[in-house]
């Protein structure tokens, strides 16, 4: 499994050809999404752009006219820079600076968010036992799959979280 590494001033990982393609399919859906695809009453659109005052609704219609175009493009941005950041086909290395780190981290969140909406998975859900009931239902369900990708986006996160954080403790 892929673990981001500090080298000099970049994040490093080697990414398998699977683990590229899942990757570019997770950023492309989240792109479709935000795009195509956009539609306030989707959940997952919901859970990414959430009201900022709840309880009123004009003064949140309010806030996200003024803010909601800038906070899309800038989610878009950022899976583009997963995109970009990853070889075009087959395996290989990512070099990340600074920069492009923390728009992978939030992409990767954003795409964790929308994944776990789909699959209903709430804070008290433990999300290796949800896989093992779906795995003892249907090993080669698209819940098993979806829920892989889940834990797999949680893990690379954390790894790049580390490789960046753990460099800024060790100054």
């Amino acid at each position: 499994m892929t673990i981001f590494r500090r080298v000099g001033a970049e994040c490093v990982a080697d990414f398998r050809e699977d683990e590229v393609r899942v990757l570019r399919k997770v950023a492309e859906e989240v792109v479709g999404l935000l795009t195509d695809g956009f539609d306030r009453e989707d959940p997952v659109v919901e859970r990414l752009f959430p009201d900022v005052y709840p309880e009123d609704v004009k003064n949140s219609a309010e806030f996200r006219r003024f803010t909601e175009g800038d906070l899309k493009t800038a989610k878009i941005d950022q899976a583009g820079a997963v995109l970009a950041g990853l070889p075009e086909a087959g395996k290989g290395e990512v070099r990340l600076d600074r920069e492009s780190a923390e728009a992978w981290l939030r992409a990767i969140n954003d795409a964790r968010l929308a994944l776990g909406i789909r699959l209903e998975l709430t804070d008290d859900t433990v999300v290796e036992y949800e896989l093992e009931e779906a795995l003892e239902q249907d090993a080669g369900s698209a819940r098993v799959f979806q829920l892989s990708v889940y834990s797999y986006l949680g893990y690379l996160q954390e790894s790049l979280l580390e490789a960046i954080i753990g460099a800024e403790f060790r100054r």
